[in-house]
């Protein structure tokens, strides 16, 4: 017999080899129906894994993230298997969920396009109605190069030479083998509905000078009804892609003669980054933040020193040479290196510390040109990034008081549903990680308690720290329910080791400050990008490129446009004129694409009587009024939406 512990702390005696499937049908055949994988001593399994030993269990249900990654894995191995059946010598790269679906990787002897999804997606369904098990097999890697090599699939033999013998599983779904450590669904007959929704070209394992793989991008259900929901959400999602808003609205734009992921930023969009910029450095000023500026590349020596080079190096945009032999320079790929040496520039005593670092610093990274993404994944961006260097007995302190910053950003800004995601490092391996296993543990403990004071609603994530130490990542659903990671706050006790970062205390002796790295908009042009999917482009009025736009009814009436956008323009109202020789209604129309607040008609009426007609986006007429009411009437909104939310420093 076997104890298996709940999450409850119940403790029920089981016979050895007991499944988790059997286990939850003990409980309820409802628990046993509605779960798709389990969590047995922290690791997720299949359902029908026999478990041997005494274990704590919890079953995973679709509304849990490890049920869905169950889910989609499979239905990623059923698509393989439709592939398989319609493309006879086709041969796969690599299948996995993803955040929202799955996808498969395949180098097929046909091509396959957008045309062919339908047909494909058909196949799945009916493989699905056969409810396949899925059957788990352990494999001595000698049998698995075989099985591959048998089949001229020299892909999954590659995959296979760089495993270790012992660790070697495969699932059979049909007539469809696919090497894999699961979790899987225990059959197909959980997926009822799905939808195939885009081809797109892949290098084999993210690597250009390998073959270009085709990437078949999928989506699946238990219920028809929710996959329904989900592609009206995709419908919407396009009416409020970055990309096409960012054009529309002349926020940003791309040249090919510049390089790929380096965004140029237009007036419009320089002006909107500008205020984000001045609204956080208000904030820091009032928490005692002080401003830095650092040079756009930095020593070889200064990433050796701070461990990125051993990290990411061969990820970098390759060393910038120097006359000098033997002198090598980099693209500074992050900040907190040169914020260290700003540190180490003087000696520090405990009454300097806290010492905050802030510095809108611009960054480069390499970024395969497959995963690039429009503002959300380029290859420059800048970031609002602060390095707080504090005493032991100040860290709690100052994290919570990121925390503030964080959470004020978010309020003003409508970002209301989030969840902050404790990052703590991999329970088992610490290789991939710099810093002894005290410090790490302090600064766990320390962004935990400091969640845990604030009331966040958290969960925890193993294995998603920074390799110099644990942080908090912020989880934003935006207005159509998307989830972003905006913002994040981490501890570090390694760089001010690899830096020898000092401070004198008061009893006169050397001490290791703490360093806090924060960036509560994480980057500015990812930041830009969620704002403008989240507000589709109806930005608050405080933050507009351009508040209001003047609209003459006829050419005669331009001079007194002109005179109104001036008036407004001297004080502190962002105001434009459209004095196309268009009529009246189409600028109204082109206006209100536009996305600007308040579009002010003038006419014969409006001109020989200093008025102004006043027409709110999505609100229509207002009436008529004077210029200085409208002025009082912007003002006033704009400080009401700052004061609603304003931070207590």
């Amino acid at each position: 017999m076997i104890k298996i512990t709940f999450p409850d702390g119940t403790v029920k005696e089981f016979a050895k080899g007991t499944t988790a499937f059997e286990i939850a049908t003990s409980i309820s055949p409802r628990l046993a129906a509605d779960s798709l994988a389990a969590s047995v001593n922290g690791r997720t399994v299949d359902m029908t894994l026999p478990i041997e030993e005494d274990a704590s269990i919890k079953f995973y249900k679709w509304e849990d993230a490890e049920g869905k990654h169950a889910f989609w894995h499979t239905s990623s191995h059923l698509l393989a298997e439709a592939l398989e059946s319609l493309y006879p010598g086709i041969k796969f790269g690599i299948g996995p969920a993803i955040e929202n679906g799955f996808y498969y990787d395949v180098d097929c002897p046909t091509p396959i396009t957008e045309g062919d999804l339908q047909t494909i997606e058909n196949k799945m369904i009916e493989l699905a109605r056969q409810k396949e098990e899925l059957i788990r097999r352990e494999v001595a890697k000698e049998e698995a190069l075989k099985t591959f090599t048998e089949k001229g699939d020299q892909y999954k033999v590659e995959l296979i030479s760089d495993l270790e013998d012992g660790t070697i599983s495969f699932y059979t779904n049909g007539a469809f083998t696919d090497l894999c450590r699961g979790p899987h669904l225990p059959n197909t007959g959980f997926i009822k509905a799905i939808k195939l929704l885009s081809v797109a070209g892949a290098y084999w394992r993210g690597n250009e000078k390998n073959k270009m793989l085709t990437r078949i991008y999928g989506i699946s259900f238990p219920k028809k009804s929710m996959l329904d929901e989900y592609l009206q959400m995709l419908e919407e999602a396009k009416k409020r892609d970055h990309r096409k808003l960012g054009k529309d609205l002349e926020l940003f734009t791309f040249s090919q003669r510049v390089g790929q992921g380096l965004p140029l930023w237009l007036p419009k969009g320089t002006a909107l980054r500008d205020r984000l910029e001045q609204f956080l450095r208000q904030v820091q000023k009032a928490h005692g933040y002080q401003q830095v500026i650092t040079p756009p590349i930095g020593n070889k020596e200064l990433y050796v020193t701070s461990g990125h080079y051993a990290k990411y190096g061969k990820d970098s945009f390759q060393p910038i040479k120097t006359p000098i032999e033997g002198e090598e320079y980099f693209l500074k790929p992050m900040n907190c290196p040169h914020h260290c040496e700003i540190y180490r520039s003087k000696p520090r005593s405990y009454k300097d510390l806290p010492v905050r670092l802030a510095e809108f610093g611009t960054v480069c990274r390499y970024e395969q040109s497959g995963e690039l993404h429009g503002l959300t994944r380029v290859r420059s961006f800048t970031q609002d990034d602060a390095h707080l260097f504090c005493r032991p007995d100040q860290l709690l302190q100052e994290f919570e008081r990121v925390i503030d910053i964080v959470l004020y950003i978010f309020r003003t800004l409508k970002f209301d549903n989030y969840t902050a995601q404790v990052s703590l490092r991999d329970k088992t391996n610490h290789e991939k990680y710099i810093g002894s296993d005290e410090n790490w543990e302090k600064a766990e403990q320390a962004i935990i308690q400091a969640a845990e004071e604030k009331g966040l609603k958290t969960v925890v994530e193993y294995g998603e720290a920074a390799f110099y130490g644990p942080k908090l990542d912020f989880m934003v659903k935006d207005a159509i329910g998307r989830s972003w990671q905006l913002g994040t706050i981490q501890v570090d006790y390694n760089l001010p080791e690899r830096f020898d970062l000092t401070y004198k205390g008061a009893d006169d002796k050397l001490h290791r400050p703490i360093m806090i790295h924060r960036a509560p908009f994480g980057s500015m042009e990812r930041f830009v990008a969620v704002l403008l999917e989240h507000t589709a482009g109806k930005f608050p009025l405080w933050l507009s490129p351009d508040q209001v736009v003047v609209l003459p009814i006829s050419e005669k009436f331009n001079d007194y446009a002109e005179q109104v956008v001036e008036y407004l323009n001297k004080n502190d109202v962002r105001a434009m004129i459209d004095d196309r020789n268009e009529k009246i209604g189409r600028k109204i129309r082109d206006n209100e694409l536009k996305r600007i607040p308040y579009l002010l008609i003038v006419g014969e009426k409006e001109s020989a009587e200093g008025l102004v007609s006043v027409r709110a986006q999505g609100e229509g007429d207002k009436g008529q009024m004077t210029m200085e009411a409208f002025k009082e009437l912007i003002l006033d909104q704009v400080k009401s939406e700052i004061e609603a939310n304003k931070l207590k420093a």
